[in-house]
């Protein structure tokens, strides 16, 4: 079993989360798809995702996860003491999304954007979608 994570291929801070992510599911529950791609766009379109919703999103059989929620559900999936954050679930969802969305609103300002595309090494190159 695997889950997908839709990312903002342009975003430094979303980049670096998927290799964050990466180095710590060593099983590889996770694979990868910018939103920007055409499977990204395929995935989008077949759970009817908002192109409006500017957010992480974790795809799990055909449960969809945003914002929060899939930034929590993929701490529940990493190795070490990552799974400890899952905690933060009993927080209200309006105000983890509050959190989540200023942090989703300033990406761009605080982290830059990327100008082209890397190249995933060849190691992990079959995580990405």
């Amino acid at each position: 079993m695997t889950a997908i994570v839709l990312f903002d291929g342009e975003c430094n801070f979303c980049d670096s989360s998927v290799q964050f992510i990466i180095k710590r599911d060593p099983d590889g529950f996770f694979q990868f798809a910018a939103l920007q791609s055409e499977i990204g766009e395929e995935l989008k379109k077949k759970h009817q995702i908002p192109d409006q919703l500017d957010s992480i999103i974790v795809i799990e059989n055909n449960t969809v996860y945003d914002s929060s929620d899939a930034a929590l559900f993929i701490t529940k999936h990493l190795n070490g003491l990552w799974k400890c954050f899952y905690i933060v679930k009993l927080i209200p969802k309006s105000l983890r999304n509050s959190v989540y969305k200023i942090i989703a609103k300033n990406r761009y300002n605080w982290f830059g954007k990327k100008d082209f595309c890397v190249i995933p090494s060849p190691d992990i190159r079959n995580r990405f979608l």
